[in-house]
């Protein structure tokens, strides 16, 4: 079957009692047993059923089954947010004296994760240029403990060659991870690139228009030890396992990701196109254009379809704020892939925590707006973007 078909005729572990076509959601906590042995044996690990839902539960089991379908995993971990997935993958791979090869482009709170709370315990962040393969090699030693990067960088729109990486690391047998939620998983084939491990926050595509909070770990096999981590610490003992009401709500996502994923795509590129021709637009960021610098190696790497994201440069960071302010049909709102077209001033929120220079070492300038582009009519986007760019003048 193709994708788009796997995400709705991915079977229950169980037929439903009932013969409900949809997965239920099961809120219970607890799961009866038939007797003493068979209990210890669950417990125990010896046989794979539900005990307690906060470490497994029916409808969260569903969830990872189609993204395992969907994927060709090995097995899929369901966390209650993005940060959670990231968290307990890094978890279990980095301990005290091991460093992380990685780059200053990254999300906000994946860059303090990696350069603050875990430089508490011990770990090491190495940030590097990842689109230079040579610089990458030089920086793994023994103790490094992964390669972690995002497949496109927010907001910078880096594109590393995760292809090449995935030489380098394999030759040094550390495992590769990338955060790649700007490309949906359904888009491309992540074992096929070489990544050993994928983070994904579910929320954002996934989720089916904003609905609710989650995140993924992707696991394709290559490093048991590891993958035996993932469940025993990171789900049992740190306790981010996903609801039930959110993986329901995922799933229903997955079902229509496919449609609204190229409805999507489609409409950024168009948007991206006409503001490339915008007065008062100082420069577009979006990897589908042939004029962005990291074109090529997208298209290597993903595909032709590069998103929904979008950046744009104005003269300052009073443009910006005058843009936000004009916006009338798109919304002052973060998070990305909304069904409905969002707008942030990433220098001044996401990152605004963080001192002047540390942003500005991280390429996060004041003159940068992010877009998500949702599902209205891209006609509509561009002249409320359009507009407001006039009004920023």
């Amino acid at each position: 079957m193709n994708k788009s078909t796997k995400a709705i005729h991915t079977k229950f572990q169980r037929r439903d009692a009932w013969d409900a076509l949809q997965i239920p959601i099961y809120t219970c906590l607890a799961y009866e047993f038939d007797n003493a042995d068979y209990m210890s044996d669950v417990f125990c690990g010896k046989v794979i059923v539900p005990d307690y839902s906060r470490v497994l539960n029916p409808t969260v089991t569903h969830l990872e089954e189609i993204v395992a379908n969907l994927t060709g995993a090995k097995e899929v971990s369901a966390f209650n947010s993005g940060m959670a997935a990231i968290s307990a993958m890094i978890m279990c791979v980095a301990q005290a004296g091991k460093n992380i090869v990685t780059s200053k482009h990254l999300f906000g709170n994946t860059y303090l994760l990696l350069t603050q709370t875990l430089k508490r315990f011990g770990v090491e962040a190495r940030l590097i240029d990842l689109t230079n393969l040579e610089e990458i090699e030089k920086s793994i030693d023994s103790n490094t403990c992964c390669v972690f990067l995002e497949s496109v960088t927010n907001p910078q729109m880096e594109v590393a060659d995760i292809k090449e990486i995935s030489k380098i690391t394999k030759k040094h047998h550390i495992p590769l991870i990338a955060d790649t939620t700007i490309i949906p998983f359904t888009q491309f084939d992540g074992k096929e690139l070489g990544l050993d491990f994928q983070v994904v926050s579910s929320t954002k595509y996934i989720s089916g228009g904003a609905t609710s909070l989650g995140g993924l770990i992707i696991d394709y096999g290559n490093y048991p030890e590891i993958s035996s981590l993932i469940k025993k610490d990171s789900v049992f003992n740190l306790g981010g396992y996903m609801t039930p009401q959110a993986a329901y709500q995922q799933i229903m996502g997955l079902e229509t990701l496919e449609v609204r994923y190229k409805r999507q795509a489609e409409s950024a590129k168009k948007i991206a196109e006409m503001l490339e021709k915008t007065s008062g637009v100082e420069a577009v960021g979006y990897c589908g254009l042939e004029s962005h610098p990291f074109h090529e190696v997208f298209k290597k790497n993903y595909g032709e379809e590069a998103g929904a994201m979008i950046t744009i440069d104005l003269k300052n960071r009073e443009a910006c704020y005058d843009f936000i302010n004009s916006l009338k049909l798109v919304h002052r709102a973060t998070n990305l892939f909304d069904n409905r077209s969002l707008a942030i001033h990433p220098y001044s929120t996401i990152f605004g925590p963080l001192p002047e220079e540390e942003r500005l070492s991280m390429d996060i300038k004041p003159t940068t707006i992010r877009l998500s582009i949702g599902l209205e009519d891209p006609e509509d986007i561009y002249e409320d973007l359009k507009q407001a760019i006039e009004n920023a003048q």
